[in-house]
């Protein structure tokens, strides 16, 4: 009976497509938002001993921020084209990704743990030895709010994706501000000719970039050293579409 019971729970979640969050996940998110505090706290009290750095820690602060946001759109324009489920490390993240065009919709769903457990998982394992070793105010903070940056910016990616009726009312405001990713800047991205607005944590340098034809140059470059074309350039506008009846 018990066996039926999970047979029946576990087919409702695949016809949902609700994914499970599971105590790991949990325990990664606490372990990443803990490093990230300690990060902070270490440099504010340093600075609180050095208070000339105020000023440099501030101007850390801001250069993290922004680019975060690049190194966000730079690794994801990389998995969205490079890459397959066979790609040692990378492999989940590179189906998870490609996959999301078809059903976009779906990344608003999981909770938060379950989006950011893999990044955390990372600055845990990276930045814990840089809090414990570094005793430089302003770099702490850089690293403290660069590395939040990327570790929630799939969750800003979500956000970019939830009716904003959904949203709570600081995560709407914040996207109003353009402090985080909005969901209107992001849609050019799921809009032919799906190779543009890469960046997930503001968005910030997806004009500049796309303008620029930074990724274009960088696929090319890519093309000529390593004989590897992007998906963008081969792929059907159907492989990169939303498919009906996958939301």
């Amino acid at each position: 009976m018990e066996l039926k019971q999970r047979s029946a729970s576990q087919t409702l979640n695949q016809e949902s497509n609700w994914p499970i969050t599971t105590f790991a996940h949990r325990a990664r998110l606490a372990a990443g938002c803990a490093t990230l505090l300690f990060s902070i706290a270490k440099s504010l009290v340093l600075t609180t001993a050095a208070p000339r750095a105020w000023l440099e820690s501030m101007l850390a602060a801001t250069v993290a921020y922004f680019t975060a946001d690049l190194v966000t759109g730079i690794y994801h324009w990389a998995i969205d084209n490079y890459g397959s489920a066979q790609t040692p490390i990378f492999g989940s993240q590179i189906v998870g990704f490609q996959g999301h065009h078809h059903r976009p919709s779906q990344l608003a769903k999981p909770p938060v743990a379950y989006n950011v457990h893999i990044a955390a998982a990372a600055v845990t394992a990276v930045v814990t030895p840089i809090n414990l070793l570094c005793s430089d105010p302003v770099f702490l903070l850089f690293v403290g709010v660069f590395a939040g940056c990327v570790m929630f910016s799939q969750q800003f990616h979500a956000w970019a994706h939830t009716p904003k009726g959904r949203l709570p009312t600081l995560v709407a405001m914040l996207q109003d501000a353009g402090i985080i990713l909005r969901r209107a800047d992001h849609a050019a991205h799921h809009r032919p000719p799906f190779n543009n607005s890469y960046c997930i944590v503001s968005g910030v340098w997806n004009r500049v970039l796309d303008r620029s034809k930074f990724f274009v140059a960088l696929e090319v470059v890519v093309a000529t050293a390593l004989g590897h074309e992007p998906r963008s350039w081969s792929d059907t506008i159907s492989d990169w579409s939303e498919k009906s009846g996958t939301n």
